[in-house]
């Protein structure tokens, strides 16, 4: 039986890293199209971020997204070099296609508030997983988080993530009142608490 040549293993190897990074972005467009936005739960990624600008200028949210997005791309590619950034492409535009299609879907998956709660928290933070440990962004505030564990290596990167949706939730507070940031609050803690554990079998 013949052994794989390195460059097969390592095709493989891209491979998978891409469908890895496919599917954390399924699992991330659905929860945010699906549960998030319906909800109006802001938890200080891009889509609430979205959610907010969207309130004030009366932008579609799915627009509003994707131009934040293309932005983010624009930081990953200065700073985090061009192996993660055609990871991040892929990322970004499989994110966009997701989320648009997941929102412009007349398909609900609402059921309450408590059980869309822990479904958005498991989906979002396996998004991220999957995204993350296949070395790519999912071009959201993790680059921001990306760039900060980059320099400072022993800071969590699920931390920096949590601490800088925070700093979006303030924004929220003006738009959505306190009971949606007080839900987001909570949001980001649960969901960044399932990927730090996920995280913990990664070199990351």
């Amino acid at each position: 039986m013949k052994k794989k040549q390195p460059n097969a293993i390592k095709k493989q190897s891209e491979q998978d890293a891409i469908l890895k990074i496919i599917f954390g972005n399924i699992l991330l467009g659905f929860a945010y199209a699906k549960w998030m936005v319906p909800h109006a739960i802001i938890n200080g990624g891009v889509t609430s971020l979205s959610l907010v600008l969207s309130k004030v200028l009366t932008i579609d949210v799915a627009y509003l997204t994707n131009m934040i997005t293309v932005l983010l791309l624009i930081v990953c590619w200065l700073f985090l070099g061009r192996e993660r950034l055609l990871k991040s492409i892929v990322s970004s535009v499989s994110y966009l296609f997701f989320f648009t299609f997941f929102h412009q879907w007349s398909f609900s998956a609402v059921v309450n508030l408590p059980i869309d709660f822990l479904l958005a928290s498991s989906f979002i933070a396996g998004g991220y997983y999957f995204c993350l440990s296949a070395g790519s962004s999912t071009v959201g505030m993790d680059v921001i988080a990306l760039i900060v564990h980059q320099k400072r290596p022993t800071i969590s990167l699920a931390k920096v993530i949590r601490w800088l949706n925070y700093t979006v939730l303030i924004l929220g507070f003006i738009t959505y009142g306190w009971q949606s940031i007080v839900i987001g609050i909570l949001f980001s803690f649960i969901y960044s608490w399932l990927l730090e554990r996920f995280l913990r079998n990664t070199s990351m």
